[in-house]
């Protein structure tokens, strides 16, 4: 039941750039939306819940905070949906293993695994190439500004990742750390579109305003309650192979809905770009450090 509900939740959440590509609106907009729609869910669910969650004032306040940083990411990754297209720019945000791995060597002095110094030129050499390299029959209206923003929006959802999981490490139920997150998305979001987006507009407009309903209360909603509930459970192994499977099927979704065909240059980058994110997922990109006191 564990693999299944892991699995529907990749599934659910392989939507995400399919129902942002659907919406068409400014990307601040459709980045405020997905999160504000999902509010209303959430806090029935972290409400009826409320009595197993053992976070403090504290701890909320800056897991809202740390929301904020979710929400900047959901802006960068709709300007490279538009750019590079929905499955490329999908498989580029999943590079923010990279930039945990990256942080923790810059950071806290963490030594790379050798699976690490193999794997990142590996994982940067295919985001090159899924840039199409400027030749002919590259995929996307913009595809190597694409690639930019969704390396922003991996290194600052690789922020956003570390705070959230340290902070809420066996605290809290999902569904109230989830409504603290996406809080503080809404209000980051919120501000960023008004204060630099000229596009973004609060009118409903339909049906675009029908796709971000779907878009929160499946990706942003269903997506993640199954995610954050069913991969702690599950082994190293079967979590890495669940997640990947979100921008691999998101790839698929691109090509039939809407006829994403990636030059063979570009697919060749996709390739490598999983592949390298599996073999760090897999091998990890620091060594775990000696316990105290422990020999050799």
């Amino acid at each position: 039941m564990v693999r299944l509900l892991a699995l529907l939740g990749a599934v659910t959440i392989s939507f995400s750039a399919i129902l942002v590509r659907l919406a068409d609106l400014s990307p601040s907009t459709m980045a405020f939306f997905r999160p504000a729609y999902a509010l209303p869910v959430l806090l029935v669910l972290a409400l009826a819940s409320r009595r197993h969650d053992p976070r403090g004032p504290a701890l909320r306040l800056a897991t809202v905070l740390a929301g904020t940083l979710m929400g900047l990411a959901f802006v960068f990754w709709n300007y490279a949906i538009a750019d590079l297209g929905a499955g490329a720019a999908t498989v580029l945000s999943n590079t923010q293993v990279v930039f945990v791995g990256l942080a923790a060597w810059l950071l806290f002095g963490e030594r790379p695994t050798g699976t690490a110094l193999v794997a990142v030129p590996v994982v940067f050499a295919g985001v090159a190439a899924t840039t199409g390299l400027g030749l002919a029959g590259a995929y996307g209206r913009a595809p190597v500004v694409g690639a930019l923003w969704a390396l922003a929006n991996a290194s600052v959802y690789a922020s956003f990742l570390l705070l959230f999981r340290s902070m809420n490490r066996g605290r809290g139920l999902p569904a109230g750390v989830l409504f603290d997150a996406s809080l503080g998305a809404a209000l980051a979001t919120l501000i960023t579109g008004l204060l630099t987006d000229p596009g973004f507009s609060l009118a409903f407009v339909w049906p675009a305003h029908a796709w971000l309903i779907l878009l929160a209360l499946g990706p942003q909603v269903v997506g993640w309650l199954l995610i954050l509930t069913a991969l702690p459970r599950l082994p190293a192994l079967e979590t890495s192979v669940t997640l990947l499977a979100q921008p691999m099927l998101t790839v698929l979704w691109g090509r039939l809905i809407f006829a994403e065909r990636l030059s063979w240059v570009q697919a060749g980058g996709v390739a490598l770009v999983l592949l390298g994110i599996l073999a760090l997922s897999l091998g990890g990109t620091v060594r775990r450090r000696a316990p105290a006191g422990a020999g050799g």
